[in-house]
Parts: C-alpha cells; structure tokens; sequence
C-alpha cells in the first residue's frame, strides 16, 4: 500500500496559534485574541498564506499583504513568518510509525501545502525525508490542496493507483478531495488514532 502524508499537523508540529501568541503576545493577550490573530493572519490558508503555499507570491509581498491587511508593523509579521521553520519539529509518534511502515514494505509519500522557503529549510534539516520514496510540495507544482488538480498530479508523478493510496492529512476538506480522487483518506489526529482508524476500516 501507499501511504501519502501531509506535512504540517501529520509529520511535523504545526500549531500556528501558539506560534503567533509567543512571537506577538502584545497581541494575543487571551484565548479569544489569538484566536483573532490567527484567523486574520492566516485566512484559514485563503488569503496571502495561502498564496505562499502556492508558490505565487514572495515572502516581502506577503508580509506586506498580511501588515496592511491586519494593522500589524511588517516587522511583527516577518517576526511570526520567521519563526515557523523553526517551530516545525518531526512528531515522534508519527515518525516511528513511518519507520514501521516502511519496515513493512510500504510505499511512503508526502503531499504538503508549503511554501518554498519552509519546505527547503524541512528537507536541508531533517533526514526523515530519506523515508519517503517521493513527495510534493504545492510551492513547487502552484497547486494547492484540496484543489483536485494537486491529487492527480500526485498521482502522475509518484505512479501509483488512486486505489491503492491511503492519505492523512489533518484538515477534513483536503481528505474529502483525495476521497473524490478514489484516494482512501482519514482525517489524522495523532499516530495511536490514525492506525487504530486505520485498523478499524481493514486498510492496515
């Protein structure tokens, strides 16, 4: 079997709000106003992020989007930017499993939302790359999930059946498109749930 995995939430830490309310605590100083500086920072992914992880626009242009947009000084939000790479890190759950998966005979694969800086700083810092046989980042292809187009992509390039893919991702829209693909595709939580979902369904 295939197993394609999101990056962001499924291999790495990703926890955006706790990222902004230590780089910006000025500006997140309770649970409700880090929750509406996430959402006007990122856009749920729709707005200048969103056009990151897409390759289409440059760091300088998006950090002057974002500081226009919101109020922010755009060195406030150069700060944030700057320190995701760093915040970042290998879930070790999810990379042990990685590691048994593989042991198995199992095909691995990512399929990542990423813009370019952050997705070179992964690979240059992290040998778990050496796990996976192939993987796409949306900076380098201008497609981003849940696009349909991204899928079928994935699929020309890694040359594999949509049947026989199983994806993990942690946002419900972007399983739900593999799923419209013929992708099999759970919404990922943590390692321990996703194989016990995994077990449950027969596909492990």
């Amino acid at each position: 079997m295939n197993f394609i995995f999101d990056l962001g939430a499924v291999v790495f830490r990703w926890e955006p709000r706790a990222l902004l309310a230590r780089e910006l605590p000025h500006h997140a100083g309770t649970p409700a106003a880090a929750d509406r500086l996430f959402d006007s920072f990122f856009l749920d992914y729709e707005g200048e992020w969103g056009e990151f992880d897409r390759g289409t626009i440059e760091i300088d242009a998006m950090v002057r989007g974002i500081a226009a947009r919101t109020g922010l000084t755009p060195a406030e939000v150069r700060r944030a930017v700057d320190a995701v790479p760093g915040a970042l890190e290998p879930l070790e759950a999810t990379v042990a499993w990685m590691r048994e998966l593989k042991g198995a005979g199992h095909r691995l694969f990512y399929l990542s939302n990423m813009p370019e800086p952050i997705a070179a700083h992964l690979v240059r810092s992290h040998a778990l790359f050496e796990l996976f046989d192939d993987g796409v980042f949306s900076s380098h292809v201008k497609l981003v999930k849940p696009d349909a187009a991204i899928f079928r992509l994935a699929l020309r390039q890694f040359g594999v059946p949509a049947s026989e893919c199983i994806f993990l991702d942690d946002r419900a829209a972007n399983v739900e498109a593999a799923r419209a693909q013929g992708w099999r595709g759970i919404v990922f939580i943590d390692a321990a749930q996703a194989q016990n979902e995994l077990r449950a369904l027969n596909w492990l």
